[in-house]
């Protein structure tokens, strides 16, 4: 019975070493997970970078759409300047 119990001991103790490096060293164990979790966090870093970029770039899409517009309606208003193909009607009252 003793050398069984030893045995098992034995066995049992080397199956916890075997899981004790796996969950530390092994694939997919504590140190690669601390390092996708640090390439996550870079990534979530760019790609906050990236969202603020293109924010600010649809905010200046946005400006030069509207001031154009403005540019063409004074164009229009203050020079009487028209657009190809299209017709011109200036009314004039009495006085």
């Amino acid at each position: 019975m003793g050398k069984c119990m030893r045995l098992l001991s034995v066995l049992l103790l080397a199956t916890l070493c075997w899981l004790q490096y796996d969950f530390w060293l092994g694939k997919n164990g504590l140190m690669d997970y601390l390092a996708v979790e640090a390439n996550v966090g870079i990534q979530q870093k760019a790609n906050a970078e990236l969202v603020q970029r293109n924010q600010q770039m649809y905010a200046e899409i946005d400006d030069l759409h509207r001031g154009q517009e403005s540019v063409e309606e004074r164009a229009r208003s203050e020079l009487g300047m028209i657009k190809p193909n299209e017709t011109f009607f200036r009314i004039i009252g009495e006085n």
